[in-house]
């Protein structure tokens, strides 16, 4: 049997959290989803590309009216200056008037760079209006988790924060484990996830700080988990998925922002710094400058 030769696949990397996953057999980019590129990606290379699309078109439009050599009045005869001054014009709809199509020709390529300018323009409106308008949140995850006894029950617990000076109505959060690989019967390697029980997996409100916990009880999947057990390095590829939902209070519309904690950002016997305290004359204070930082119990 004649040996086919394979062509060599062309990967990239897909970051997951943490850990960089090396992709192959699977396309990175495809024309269909190129509104929801245009939407994620960031400023820099969207402003880079409308301004290269924007010069492009006149750049085309310039040399389309250099072919005829008399079609723009007071312009100077195979003038590239000229030519993409008229175009740059005629696109935004200007008409200054000392320069203007002068036979069917011309008009014809005016008719079609203002079509042209007017669909492009509108396009360009609506993305800007969808990038402004995208609701984003500004929610600080706290940089490490810490297991310590609370109400004598090995707990873990992070802090999370809203970073603007609004509310987050109906927040919710919800914290998955995955585990490590299980192998069946069959041979299949799969990976499991274990939703966390929190002592509260929902507030009202989220104005300030909260701190989210789990109680590692009988019922928890870290159950006779020692610190030892966090450092296995056969465990280094579990990992702690958090997910925050709820209503930007200025906005009305749904926020999410997400996070991962690996195993060694689980930090044992340790408890967060206080930021919330009240003066002698009874004034609240929180002071965010601790917000990452803890002590030993």
């Amino acid at each position: 049997m004649k040996n086919i030769k394979r062509k060599p696949q062309k990967t990239f990397v897909r970051k997951f959290g943490p850990v960089d996953y090396i992709i192959s057999g699977m396309a990175r980019f495809e024309w269909s989803d190129f509104y929801y590129w245009l939407i994620q990606t960031s400023w820099q290379k969207l402003w880079g590309l409308i301004i290269a699309f924007y010069v492009i078109i006149n750049t085309i439009f310039t040399f389309l009216y250099l072919v005829s050599s008399n079609g723009i009045a007071n312009a100077q005869s195979g003038s590239f200056t000229d030519a993409f001054s008229f175009s740059v014009q005629t696109m935004a709809t200007i008409g200054y008037g000392a320069m203007y199509p002068t036979n069917i020709y011309t008009h014809i390529l005016v008719t079609i760079e203002v079509f042209v300018g007017l669909i492009a323009m509108a396009m360009i409106t609506g993305l800007m209006f969808a990038r402004f308008s995208l609701p984003t949140a500004r929610v600080l995850f706290s940089r490490v988790a810490v297991i310590s006894p609370y109400n004598g029950i090995p707990t873990l617990m992070f802090r999370i924060a809203n970073q603007r000076q609004n509310w987050i109505v109906e927040t919710q959060v919800r914290v998955t484990l995955l585990m490590d690989q299980e192998i069946s019967a069959e041979g299949h390697s799969l990976r499991r996830f274990c939703d966390l029980k929190l002592v509260r997996s929902q507030t009202p409100m989220l104005a300030l700080t909260w701190l989210v916990m789990h109680q590692i009880d009988e019922n928890s999947p870290l159950y006779h988990w020692s610190e030892d057990d966090f450092k296995n390095v056969n465990n280094q590829d579990m990992r702690f998925f958090i997910m925050l939902t709820g209503l930007d209070g200025t906005v009305s519309q749904t926020i999410n922002a997400r996070h991962i904690y690996t195993l060694d950002q689980i930090i044992w016997h340790q408890r967060f710094v206080d930021i919330m305290f009240t003066s002698a004359d009874g004034k609240n204070y929180v002071d965010y400058s601790h917000f990452h930082d803890v002590m030993p119990l």
